[in-house]
């Protein structure tokens, strides 16, 4: 909950001056706002963190995935290859453009994998969404040459990555589209919000349009505007882009925080035999949100929940029962449970979900543990937790302090 950590007087300027234009909404309404468009700086403020050359707030992090896939032409009866560990909504916005998930292995970035994806390739296989989970980011070298190999369309979902990056380049930006999340568990919040970035002036143009139910945004009169595609509602309002704008400023100071803490948490836990850490194919543009950590094996990090609880630790996810983030929970989808008739529905599902081979992703999952990083830790707060994390992991493996 990193930029919730920081919220004050910035946050506050920012939603005053919407405030005293009384104009919440994004568009239009030029002579009342007094030259206040907090929508189009966050938008700025967000591309040029990222470096992308364009970049458009929506409602949320969900829908900002769903403007990514309608902008790169991913649609009715695609097959997309997925990750089996993400938050739900990269999946739920698949299904919902009417494509067909089809779940790949990931690997121990916590990312899908290339080996995995080149597996779950099939000819009807339009485009890859490549989720980067927890902070961190996938081994792009290699799935970039899969998704030449294969001419695919990539769509990055980084909602859990903003302000990390592979040898330079932001999560987000390898693909043709890419989207960032901003709501109030993020590095950066804007209460509910999200960015879809591209560096495609098309797709740019064609996700303006499609979040705004295809209004073209010509001209100053909204109700005579043209409306090159069909969409939807997926506006962000004023308030929230204020919100977002003043968090997004505060996102390399705590980048930087994150960092030193994570390094600090992972020297001191890595002396614990036992103990490793999710693969960083970059470690220099690692967000470092969270700290992932492996225990040997799915019954030793089951055994460390235990004592984490126990113990009084708190802040960490273990994500094998988690019913948000990986497919072991996800029976509404396996068993095709919908309030509305969907295309795996009316086409069936490319894969029986119900019996996956994803051997790797189940192993992988099954050790992990990991923590959030709060960026406001003092340090003694951080020994203090430091020791209790040591001392529970110690004891669950059978190991003396």
């Amino acid at each position: 909950m990193a930029g919730t950590e920081f919220y004050g007087a910035e946050e506050k300027k920012e939603i005053n001056d919407v405030l005293e234009t009384g104009i919440f909404f994004r568009f239009n309404h030029d002579a009342q706002r007094n030259n206040i468009w907090k929508a189009r700086e966050f938008e700025s403020e967000v591309a040029k963190l990222v470096g992308a050359k364009y970049a458009h707030a929506v409602s949320s992090g969900s829908t900002a995935v769903s403007c990514a896939l309608a902008a790169a032409g991913v649609g009715a009866g695609d097959e997309v290859i997925v990750p089996p560990f993400t938050y739900i909504a990269t999946v739920e916005a698949v299904i919902f453009a009417g494509a067909l998930p089809v779940f790949a292995e990931i690997d121990e970035t916590l990312c899908l994998s290339a080996a995995g994806i080149k597996k779950a390739i099939t000819p009807k296989t339009k485009a890859i969404v490549l989720v980067h989970m927890c902070g961190q980011m996938a081994q792009m070298d290699e799935i970039m040459a899969v998704v030449k190999e294969h001419d695919l369309t990539l769509v990055e979902d980084a909602g859990q990555a903003m302000a990390a990056s592979y040898k330079g380049v932001s999560t987000g930006l390898f693909g043709k589209t890419g989207c960032y999340s901003f709501d109030f568990f993020k590095i950066a919040t804007a209460g509910e919000g999200g960015v879809m970035v591209t560096n495609d002036e098309t797709a740019y143009k064609l996700a303006d349009n499609y979040s705004d139910h295809g209004h073209d945004h010509q001209g100053n009169n909204r109700g005579m505007e043209n409306h090159p595609v069909l969409g939807f509602n997926y506006r962000i309002s004023e308030l929230h882009a204020a919100i977002g704008l003043a968090q997004t400023r505060r996102v390399p100071m705590i980048r930087e925080n994150n960092n030193r803490i994570k390094t600090q948490m992972m020297s001191e836990l890595g002396k614990i035999p036992g103990v490793t850490f999710a693969t960083i194919p970059d470690p220099n543009g690692d967000s470092a949100t969270f700290l992932n950590m492996f225990l040997p094996n799915t019954e030793a990090a089951k055994r460390v929940v235990e004592e984490f609880n126990k113990n009084g630790v708190a802040g960490f996810n273990y994500w094998f029962t988690n019913m948000y983030h990986f497919i072991n929970q996800w029976n509404h989808i396996k068993e095709g449970k919908v309030a509305a008739k969907t295309n795996v529905q009316l086409l069936g599902a490319p894969q029986d979900y119900m019996n996956l081979d994803i051997p790797k992703t189940q192993e992988t999952i099954g050790r992990l543990i990991s923590f959030g990083i709060k960026a406001s830790w003092k340090q003694e707060e951080l020994e203090e937790l430091i020791s209790k994390m040591s001392m529970s992991i110690t004891t669950a493996l059978g190991q003396t302090a």
